[in-house]
């Protein structure tokens, strides 16, 4: 018995299955274009997101065979609005990249909303969230808000249009972990929030249902016979049961093209007062486990940017052989708000930077540059929540995603937070986790206790830096950041 994961995320569609041991045995993956209409803008062709999903899994299934369920992970916060009735959508997607929210996030603030909304849902008021997305949509595209009322418009994350087109429109849902994305979802009670829906004009009709993260989402029929959709969760949510962290204390950091780190709370919904996010980690059986996270914008995309925008190596795996050669005394540190800052700072405004630079530096000290930035960045969103949440201190830091690859980067990220990092022997865990939820569903999968059991090390990677060297890097590190956003 196998079962399809459904990775779609920010720039490329994979499709992996797993046989009935969770063991990869057959993936597909498709990159799609970015559109970037004006600075800070991101946005992606909804048509694109499908096109290449679709294709991807029928590659993999065309390898494997059909799967007996269906798993779907997504980048989250991205936000689409489509006509019920045509099933188009009205605008391109916009990306949860995206800043051109900021002005609608500092209205609501000068409104005395912020409390509220942090109370309520989690969150704090920044344009990364769906809701001021849906609400600039509504806003801007001609005739969208008097459709919406009239209920023939239907509001998704990527997960619930994927759903959507499955299903050829016969479920508009998503699941606990997209839904508390949005900044329209009262964690506490499990419900869409009908005044913060009316603070930004919001008709509820547009909202999906939420389900659990294991659970119903309809069937397919498009890959030959009907396949259930039985696990959503949003990436970074998907790598949390990949990582198999169910148990409160537990800690993973996924390194896309961002880097997002989880905290399992357990059952307890953990206030923070250092500017990280309240979530939901997952929900089964109606019961959801919460979680701290912290949310950075720019890790995987650092690379990216050498590769494309400076044009310094051709493969992403080039980076770490080029730092190796830097010429470390030279102290050269990029601080890469792109499209500003996350966690813990929150900063949308704010622009990068480069500190140190001489006529000797070239791009090697780039590279390595780039590659450190990560773990500063990770050691920023670590400290926060140990300050939240007694149980952050002192435990072992689980990561995945494709930058973990690098042994050069997970080396440093180790000697910058002074803890162990351990890299499993399956580091895709945001389709992993898909596929355990939608097995779990099904009966396919065992319970997560057991799940957990058969997770297994690759290699850890434990500080070898003292710690007054690691805390005066870290020191000059919060220096730069405090420069950058002075600018």
């Amino acid at each position: 018995m196998t079962i399809l994961a459904i990775d779609q995320g920010t720039t490329s569609s994979r499709a992996i299955i797993f046989d009935a041991a969770l063991r990869p045995i057959a993936s597909a993956q498709k990159e799609f274009p970015q559109h970037y209409p004006h600075p800070g803008w991101v946005e992606h062709d909804p048509q694109d997101l499908w096109d290449t999903v679709f294709e991807v899994a029928q590659l993999a299934i065309a390898k494997a065979g059909r799967p007996f369920a269906i798993g779907i992970t997504n980048q989250r916060e991205t936000t689409l609005i489509w006509d019920r009735e045509t099933g188009q959508p009205i605008h391109r997607a916009i990306v949860w990249q995206d800043r051109r929210t900021a002005d609608i996030c500092a209205s609501l603030r000068d409104q005395g909303m912020a409390g509220m909304v942090g109370d309520r849902t989690g969150l704090l008021l920044d344009p990364y969230f769906s809701g001021t997305k849906v609400k600039w949509l509504l806003d801007h595209v001609e005739g969208a808000r008097d459709k919406a009322r009239a209920g023939r418009l239907a509001f998704g994350t990527v997960d619930s249009w994927l759903i959507w087109k499955l299903t050829e429109g016969r479920v508009h849902a998503t699941d606990a972990t997209n839904a508390a994305r949005t900044m329209l979802y009262d964690i506490g009670r499990g419900e869409w929030d009908a005044d913060i829906c009316a603070a930004l004009d919001i008709p509820m009709s547009l909202l999906p249902q939420v389900r659990d993260s294991a659970g119903d989402y309809g069937v397919t029929r498009l890959f030959g016979g009907e396949i259930p959709i039985s696990g959503v969760a949003g990436d970074q949510q998907a790598a949390t049961v990949g990582q198999a962290c169910f148990t409160p204390g537990m800690m993973k950091s996924t390194y896309g093209t961002g880097c997002f780190a989880l905290l399992n709370t357990g059952g307890e919904r953990v206030t923070s007062h250092h500017r990280m996010l309240t979530t939901i980690a997952y929900q089964l059986n109606g019961k959801p486990t919460y979680a701290l996270e912290g949310s950075i914008f720019i890790a995987g995309a650092v690379v990216q940017w050498l590769r494309d925008g400076l044009k310094i190596i051709k493969q992403a795996s080039e980076t770490a052989a080029l730092a190796e050669q830097a010429e470390v005394a030279q102290g050269v540190l990029l601080v890469p708000a792109f499209t500003g800052l996350g966690a813990p700072y929150w900063r949308p405004e704010t622009r990068g930077a480069v500190f140190g630079l001489t006529r000797n530096t070239g791009p090697a000290e780039m590279a390595r540059a780039a590659l450190e930035s990560v773990g500063y960045q990770t050691r920023d969103l670590l400290e926060a929540m140990a300050l939240d949440w007694a149980g952050a201190k002192g435990g072992v830091l689980r990561v995945d995603g494709g930058m973990t690859a690098s042994g050069f980067a997970m080396q440093y990220l180790a000697d910058i937070i002074g803890a162990p990092v351990d890299r499993p022997v399956v580091t895709e865990t945001t389709a992993l986790g898909a596929a355990y939820l939608a097995g779990l569903a099904r009966d396919l999968c065992p319970a997560p206790e057991v799940f957990a059991k058969q997770w297994a090390l690759n290699h850890r990677f434990l500080p070898q830096m003292d710690e007054a060297t690691r805390n005066a890097k870290y020191a000059r590190w919060k220096r730069a950041v405090e420069a950058v956003m002075m600018v």
